[in-house]
């Protein structure tokens, strides 16, 4: 279900080969992780943290910026999006511990 909808997606984006957007695991409140796709990372957790980011995070705050990858243009993003959301738990906290974990400054707000 979740492959079906991510391809359908990116079919139909044009294929736009500016590398402005950036794939972040968060991690919840909760101890969840939560994976999406923004051009700028560290306005979206913002606004995660404000609760006007995506339905899931707002009850499931704070959050964190753990791990961020790109910049990629918005197919990648999506397509390495799905990727992430595919791993199994142990495999995105190897992901997020990796040497490629970009962890960026947030504030809560």
């Amino acid at each position: 279900m979740v492959k079906q909808k991510y391809m359908k997606m990116i079919r139909g984006i044009k294929n736009n080969t500016a590398k402005v957007w950036s794939v972040y695991v968060l991690r919840c409140g909760d101890n969840t992780f939560y994976t999406g796709i923004a051009k700028d990372v560290v306005q979206r957790v913002r606004l995660h943290n404000k609760g006007c980011g995506a339905v899931y995070t707002k009850t499931h705050l704070p959050v964190r910026l753990l791990y961020s990858e790109g910049p990629l243009n918005r197919s990648e993003a999506l397509i390495r999006e799905a990727q992430i959301k595919r791993l199994s738990r142990p495999q995105k906290e190897i992901l997020v511990a990796s040497d490629r974990a970009e962890v960026l400054p947030t504030r809560h707000a």
